[in-house]
């Protein structure tokens, strides 16, 4: 059987042409751009800015020093012999605290002794001559120019005399400094030499902190550093002791520690009875204490920090419920919390939590727990705070 072509085609027209207009369709629908989900409306725990008594001191580590520490040294060089002196030992003035081996230095005392004796025989020789040439000028037996010279003569040999006693007694005083003698009272605090140890003349030997007044010493950061004022009052505490002990600031470094960058402030005791040397102390600036004042908190968790390192926190806007990040300036840490020198104002409401998770104008909800829910709540809870 044969079938005409034109009866074929006539059946497959219609169905293209329907075919088309579908195809159209969802080709527009394929290539338009979903909706954008709108932003979530994040829930935020609040913290309204209050102010509150300050919980704690400024408290610095020192230590009990002297006055005023003595390092004594032998006056010459030589070779230790012997140590009288013990670490912790008392001594007094006068008391012998090391010995060198004084044998050159008596050898020396003696060649400048023998000296001495030798430049009186010449000026005793020489105040003859001259007596002589004086009875012979007075007969006109020698000119008055050779009488001139005999008188030199006498002049130089009485010079070399001076000069030879001074050298006696310059070595004399050498053969008295091989004893290290003790010329302030006090507590030996080091020994920073031995027994057989060669020194040069004026190092170090023994260390004496000499007894009376006592010091402590601590050190202040270069960022509080201007708040320590001379003749402000301190507080002392020991730590091994509930005592405090008065005291005022009686020196501030004028430059830092090159190692350490902190500036030392001395404190002077104002008690007769300090204690030992060595001791660690607290010390407590009346000038730097904050303890009982009223002062803006809030907690560690409000804040944040961008890339540039400025502090800030995100303050919610009642009217629009919308976020801002203000700056702000810290001035201490007090337990959790922190205290804000400037920035926010009392009855600021500010994010508790969540901070690093808000961009500036975002909106958000004041976070509100469920009432009667249980514990099983609290997690979610915490996590749509922090999200």
């Amino acid at each position: 059987m044969s079938y005409k072509p034109w009866r074929v085609c006539r059946f497959q027209l219609p169905g293209a042409a329907l075919a088309a207009p579908a195809l159209g369709v969802a080709l527009l629908v394929g290539c338009s751009k979903p909706e954008p989900a709108p932003e979530p409306v994040r829930a935020v725990k609040l913290v309204t800015v209050g102010t509150s008594a300050y919980g704690t001191d400024l408290a610095f580590a020192g230590e009990v020093r002297p006055r005023i520490e003595t390092r004594l040294g032998f006056r010459v060089a030589g070779k230790i012999v012997r140590r009288q002196a013990e670490l912790g030992q008392t001594v007094r003035v006068g008391q012998v605290l090391a010995e060198l081996d004084a044998q050159d230095l008596r050898l020396a005392a003696d060649a400048a002794r023998a000296q001495v004796a030798a430049a009186t025989t010449n000026r005793d020789l020489a105040s003859a001559d001259l007596k002589r040439y004086q009875e012979l000028r007075a007969q006109n037996f020698i000119s008055g120019a050779e009488l001139e010279r005999r008188e030199s003569s006498y002049k130089a040999a009485q010079a070399q005399l001076d000069q030879a006693q001074a050298q006696l007694s310059a070595q004399g005083n050498q053969a008295g400094y091989a004893r290290l003698i003790a010329d302030v009272a006090g507590v030996v605090t080091g020994i920073e030499a031995e027994p057989g140890q060669v020194v040069s003349a004026g190092q170090p030997v023994v260390r004496v902190a000499q007894s009376g007044v006592r010091d402590v010493v601590f050190a202040v950061p270069e960022d509080r550093v201007r708040a320590v004022k001379v003749g402000s009052p301190v507080q002392v505490r020991q730590w091994n002791s509930d005592t405090v002990l008065a005291g005022r600031i009686r020196e501030v470094a004028a430059s830092a520690d090159a190692a350490t960058r902190t500036f030392q402030v001395k404190v002077s005791l104002e008690t007769a009875s300090p204690p030992p040397l060595g001791t660690t102390v607290s010390v407590v600036p009346q000038s730097m204490s904050l303890a009982g004042a009223p002062v803006m908190k809030l907690p560690t968790s409000a804040l944040k920090r961008d890339a540039a390192g400025t502090t800030s926190v995100w303050v919610l806007d009642e009217a629009s419920m919308t976020v801002k990040s203000v700056p702000v300036v810290v001035a201490t840490a007090d337990g959790n919390d922190v205290v804000v020198a400037s920035g926010v104002q009392p009855g600021t409401q500010v994010v508790a939590a969540g901070v690093h998770v808000l961009s500036p104008g975002q909106k958000v909800t004041v976070y509100q727990p469920r009432v009667g829910s249980g514990q099983a709540d609290a997690p979610a809870a915490a996590a749509s705070a922090t999200r």
